[in-house]
């Protein structure tokens, strides 16, 4: 597939490459040169909430609620 580089610099990805890559509006790209050749990777944006999703851990016997009630109330009333 052949894109031209516009007078500003921009080309415009092919719409097959950009459905097999997953390329959507608003994505940022990070470029780099490698043996003359210019590669394009789809910056990855850090899940905060997927980071931490399953690292707490309930103290054993209790459920999340009684636990909310605990920390909440500081006896668990």
């Amino acid at each position: 597939m052949t894109a031209i580089v516009s007078e500003k610099g921009q080309v415009t990805i092919p719409k097959k490459l950009r459905d097999q890559l997953g390329l959507k509006p608003g994505i940022s790209l990070e470029f780099e040169t490698h043996d003359g050749k210019l590669i394009a990777r789809k910056k990855l944006v850090e899940d905060v909430f997927e980071k931490w999703c399953g690292r707490g851990r309930l103290p054993t016997g209790i459920n999340t609620d009684e636990y909310l009630k605990l920390i909440r109330n500081g006896d668990g009333n």
